[in-house]
């Protein structure tokens, strides 16, 4: 099991949300009106890791390592909403998020291929620690910028645990889990080629509630984090490389083959794909006698 020991990593290195951030530095002067409206969305983003854990306990039901591990990430992500609010509750108690707010990005998500979701959540914890980065530079306060600092090494950390469990899954279920990963690594690291911001929170999770089905569509302001993305903290060309390059570094170390270029993540999804059908495909029929 790997809970045990991802357990004792993640505490080792928790950061304390009373002793751990330097509140007394607050700048009234560098925090602007834009920036603490950002932060009010970005709390109620991260609340997402509520209908996030109710998924992944509904679809891995059968997997107790990965569940109790679920205790650790959600703990850590809803302290990332938690410390939002506590920046707001400090310094701009107008932008709170109500609980009516917050509770409105919880809803069922469909049951979706656990291996997938696995993928697609790792390449989001990836995703986010340069978003947050980036977002470090941008603010002004130094209080909020050392708040996404950590929140950043946060979603490094989790990226990695969920790293341990995708090798495991390739030990357990050999090229199903490699056709998988890299399908969504395709989808993923193909951010380029989309209108919309390629992370879980604003993928579609139930068609009974289209358009209002991702959690983007449910905050305050729908609008928010292309917004954020493209006109505050510039998250420009140079940025999503450095995205693509972590998610194929990743998968070249996981899938043991060299992958520069999401093309030839491609490639390798579709030899194995053609590999899997064919070992599956019935053999001759014996000669007659």
């Amino acid at each position: 099991m790997l809970y045990p020991e991802l357990f004792k990593q993640l505490e080792s290195v928790r950061w304390d949300m009373d002793k751990d951030i330097p509140w007394a530095a607050f700048d009234p002067a560098k925090l602007s009106d834009e920036q603490a409206q950002t932060i009010k969305m970005n709390a109620i983003t991260e609340w997402a890791a509520l209908p996030a854990t109710e998924m992944f306990l509904r679809d891995n039901r059968d997997d107790s390592d990965f569940s109790a591990f679920m205790s650790i990430w959600f703990f850590e992500e809803q302290k990332h909403s938690l410390v939002l609010m506590e920046y707001l509750r400090r310094f701009r108690p107008d932008l709170v998020p109500t609980e009516q707010e917050l509770h409105e990005i919880r809803f069922e998500f469909e049951p979706a291929p656990a291996l997938e979701t696995l993928m697609l959540h790792f390449c989001g914890e990836v995703r986010l620690n340069h978003w947050y980065r980036r977002a470090a530079e941008w603010h002004t306060e130094p209080v909020i910028k050392q708040i996404y600092t950590k929140l950043s090494q946060d979603e490094a950390r989790h990226g990695g645990a969920y790293l341990r469990y995708m090798k495991r899954a390739i030990n357990n279920f050999g090229n199903e889990a490699r056709i998988a990963f890299s399908k969504v690594g395709v989808l993923m690291a193909s951010a380029r080629r989309t209108a919309q911001a390629l992370h879980p929170t604003n993928l579609h999770v139930n068609k009974t509630l289209f358009p209002r089905d991702t959690i983007q569509s449910r905050l305050p302001n729908p609008e928010w984090l292309e917004h954020w993305l493209d006109k505050q903290i510039d998250f420009d060309a140079v940025w999503e490389g450095k995205v693509v390059d972590r998610i194929l570094h990743n998968m070249s170390l996981l899938l043991e083959r060299s992958f520069k270029t999401v093309q030839e993540l491609n490639r390798y999804r579709k030899e194995v794909t053609a590999s899997l059908a064919a070992a599956a495909a019935p053999g001759p029929l014996p000669e007659p006698a």
